[in-house]
């Protein structure tokens, strides 16, 4: 929807009626970029990108200026320096990105009980019940907007709509730093002038389908028989699309938040075509996703393998495993399997990542009759422990001395939910 670039921004006049629009979806704009704004105030209002300072590194965030020269976040930084050559090259602090998120979660917090993190620049808020205290809905938004820049000193774009996924569309069209409310009664009105690819749901060969049928914009959609729309995308898929095609999205703004995966990948600075030094990588992407689940009290049933090759072609494999787990030593050994597997011996790899899906709270002890991880699980809860006394990388295998070359960008990620995935404000 729109290119992001804030050409096509939306804002709502004063005094908008929007008695019903009681759902927010706040959305921090550049968020990445704009901390690290406030350490170089110098560099604001010029092009500037977030990445690790390699040709092999990809974008992390961009502000709207280099956007405007088609910048994208997940870009190779080649690629966004060849359409902006004069964009300024910022080094990313994974661990600043983390204080100031915790930072505007807490001043939604103070407005609200009711606030539905989604990633970590992003939230909805139901304000219904903050009305009285607070004021009307537009009001509690404008004033967050102004608390967050006061408090933070970044900007951030809301959306108010009296449906989760509307209040979400509305946030993107008012980027950025901008608020549009979407009353209840003019919810369709803004939804059916939009390309059908704005609903969620609706990825690329699914738009295609749709396209195929001549259906382009979401109101073409919303008119559409059900049959048709499920004989052309399946049942599910159709039922939902039909749904918020017509402004129907019962979800209820929700205060808990169940991980849905957990994982981290790594960007080589060289391709990589040694198999044991790629082995060593997953063992250590292992390591460090079991031990994000432990953390958690978590455990996963599924392991993903995800792999990217010089030509940017990327695969997925994934393993279903009998006992959800939190081992590493598991992890690794289904991981090394599905690459084994794809016999891929020679072949430069970029990218390498571990995942593990279908978390689940950790029950405490396998149900197996013989627990085969029993060894492995107690080794690592060792380690677990030296590092929560020492730090981390104290203790570890001793296989991961060797590394398998240069990494120029890792990122590790859990995904809360329904809208996650990369985020770029």
């Amino acid at each position: 929807m729109g290119r992001n670039d804030g050409s096509e921004r939306q804002v709502s006049a004063p005094g908008v009626d929007d008695a019903t629009a009681v759902i927010l979806h706040v959305d921090m704009d550049a968020f990445f970029a704009e901390v690290e704004l406030l350490d170089r105030p110098e560099v604001r209002g010029k092009p500037a990108v977030v990445a690790h300072a390699s040709g092999r590194s990809v974008v992390t965030s961009a502000t709207y200026e280099a956007r405007r020269f088609g910048v994208r976040s997940a870009m190779p930084l080649s690629q966004a320096l060849r359409l902006c050559p004069g964009a300024i090259v910022l080094e990313p602090h994974h661990e600043k990105y983390r204080e100031y998120s915790a930072r505007v979660m807490k001043i939604f917090a103070e407005v609200t009980p009711l606030v539905e993190q989604l990633s970590i620049d992003e939230a909805f808020l139901d304000v219904s019940g903050a009305r009285r205290l607070l004021g009307s809905p537009a009001r509690i938004g404008e004033r967050l907007r102004e608390r967050v820049r006061d408090e933070t000193g970044l900007p951030c774009s809301i959306g108010a709509a009296a449906t989760k996924f509307v209040a979400k569309l509305a946030s993107g069209r008012a980027k950025p730093d901008g608020m549009l409310v979407i009353p209840e009664g003019q919810t369709l009105a803004f939804l059916h002038p939009l390309p059908v690819g704005a609903l969620w749901g609706v990825g690329v060969s699914t738009q295609e389908s749709l396209t195929r049928l001549g259906l382009r914009t979401v109101g073409d959609l919303a008119a559409t028989p059900l049959a048709t729309l499920s004989k052309a995308v399946g049942q599910a898929s159709g039922g939902k699309l039909h749904d918020l095609a017509n402004g129907i999205d019962p979800r209820p703004v929700t205060t808990e938040s169940r991980e849905k995966s957990v994982g981290h990948e790594v960007t080589f600075e060289h391709d990589v075509t040694d198999a044991e030094a790629l082995r060593r990588e997953l063992l250590r992407l292992s390591t460090q996703t079991a031990a994000r689940l432990r953390r958690s009290s978590l455990t996963g049933r599924t392991v993903s393998l995800k792999l990217r090759f010089a030509d940017f072609r990327t695969v997925t494999r994934s393993r279903t495993l009998a006992e959800p787990t939190s081992v590493g030593r598991r992890i690794y050994e289904e991981v090394v399997a599905a690459y084994d597997a794809l016999q891929l011996q020679g072949v430069p790899i970029r990218l390498i990542g571990v995942r593990v899906e279908q978390i689940e709270p950790d029950g405490g002890s396998s149900l197996a009759l013989w627990d085969q991880d029993e060894g492995w699980r107690d080794a690592e809860r060792t380690i677990d422990q030296v590092s929560a006394r020492f730090g981390r990388d104290v203790l570890g295998p001793a296989s991961l001395v060797k590394k398998a070359g240069r990494r120029v960008g890792e990122t590790s990620a859990v995904s809360p939910g329904l809208f996650s995935g990369p985020r770029d404000g």
